[in-house]
């Protein structure tokens, strides 16, 4: 059996390319693998080696125009990696098609370069990666007239641009924004809320517009761990840490003006944090007007209006107490990228048993707590619980029953 011997089969030449656009030292950005890539086989006779397999994870089987790509992701490009200067200052949406060597043809690159210029539908740039002695003159001609960047792939896996794509604008489905949900500060991926209550990152906002340091507050009347605090305001959009200095969002600075409406001052807000500590009330009982602002925070999630909506539709199903993996399974159908993205864990051991290469949904591994992302499972249900939106709260993967874990609206309409 061939192997990853030959050294520039399609998985190997997609894995150096994502290297290249997507490297694991950076901060920004997120990728996926079409599933495909996801089994131990490749073609007939060839297998992947399992390193290129981890490089290549996570996948999910995503349509962009009229099929699914090899690669899709958001990330801000290098100026090398692109003919002109990107529209805007929000990072494209990348699609791959790669082609390598099999044991009976060379690289089809005119093919590659035809798939990449379907995806210009919904991308903002495409590619065609392949081995870098394949690329013809008529395919560089072909490349530049379809607007399709050419990425050349030599054996020690050095990727260079042979020609580059100018970005465009497009049109966005709600399968190409689940990887734009992944790439924001609100995505799930490789992230945790840390804490599974509303009230730790309410109060974050009113300790950045305190006078005093934000931290000491924050740990003086709601919570020590603040760090956990902090990720999950920018995960909630009430702050934008990404620059220098934490700076409030629109929706950071309604919570400061709800508070300074209820209270004297930002302080005497702080102050009756401190009473709540510990308490095991749903907040929305236990505090309503807290409650409701909290409604309107997480509702503001891009995640959760879907999540509502569908659930909603369910119970005019008859379905009326769905488990976590009913409501996996009836996601699938309607949103397939979104729900993979949002719910299962990406790591390649975990997505390919829950997708098969084809991008077919697999029961089974749904009653498994482990392949859950847990930001979902436990604490934005949770806060969905506190918001009065669930009638239950969330679990830790570790400690989760899929088939128990109820997902229902407390008000179904």
């Amino acid at each position: 059996m061939a192997s990853a011997a030959s050294p520039l089969s399609e998985p190997r030449v997609l894995a150096h390319a994502k290297r290249r656009l997507f490297p694991d030292d950076a901060d920004d950005g997120y990728a996926v693998v079409d599933t495909q890539f996801s089994s131990d086989q490749w073609l007939a006779n060839e297998s992947i080696d399992p390193d290129i397999t981890d490089q290549l994870a996570p996948f999910n089987h995503v349509r962009v125009g009229s099929g699914y790509p090899d690669l899709i992701g958001v990330r801000l490009l290098s100026d090398e990696l692109l003919a002109v200067d990107r529209l805007g200052d929000d990072p494209p949406l990348v699609a791959v098609e790669a082609k390598g060597h099999t044991n009976r043809s060379a690289a089809d690159v005119e093919r590659g370069i035809v798939q990449a210029y379907d995806r210009l539908h919904e991308a903002n740039a495409a590619y065609v990666a392949v081995p870098a002695d394949t690329v013809s003159q008529s395919a560089r001609t072909l490349a530049r007239e379809l607007n399709v960047g050419i990425l050349g792939v030599t054996p020690d896996g050095t990727v260079d641009p042979v020609e580059t794509p100018r970005v465009v604008g497009n049109r966005t489905t709600t399968e190409t924004t689940a990887i734009r949900f992944q790439a924001s500060a609100q995505g799930v991926a490789d992230k945790s809320f840390g804490l599974n209550h509303p009230k730790n990152y309410l109060a974050y906002p009113l300790a950045v517009s305190h006078r005093r340091e934000t931290e000491q507050v924050l740990s003086e009347y709601v919570v020590r761990a603040t760090d956990d605090a902090r990720t999950g305001a920018a995960f909630l959009n009430l702050i934008d840490d990404q620059s220098a200095s934490t700076r409030l969002t629109p929706l950071g600075r309604e919570v400061v003006r709800f508070a300074l409406r209820e209270y004297e001052s930002v302080e005497a807000a702080l102050k009756e944090f401190d009473d709540w500590k510990r308490s095991r009330e749903r907040f929305c009982d236990l505090v309503p007007k807290w409650g409701m602002l909290t409604r309107r925070v997480v509702y503001d999630y891009p995640a959760t209006q879907l999540l509502v909506e569908e659930l909603q539709h369910m119970h005019e199903d008859g379905m009326t107490e769905p488990s976590l993996p009913d409501v996996v399974e009836y996601l699938h159908e309607l949103h397939p990228s979104f729900t993979i993205e949002l719910f299962v864990r990406g790591d390649d051991d975990v997505r390919s048993r829950v997708l098969n290469a084809d991008g077919e949904l697999q029961r089974e591994p749904l009653g498994d707590g482990g392949i859950y992302h847990s930001p979902t499972v436990f604490q934005l249900k949770a806060m969905l619980y506190h918001a009065g939106i669930l009638t239950s709260r969330g679990a830790e993967p570790s400690n989760l029953n899929p088939p128990t874990d109820e997902w229902a609206l407390r008000e179904s309409i």
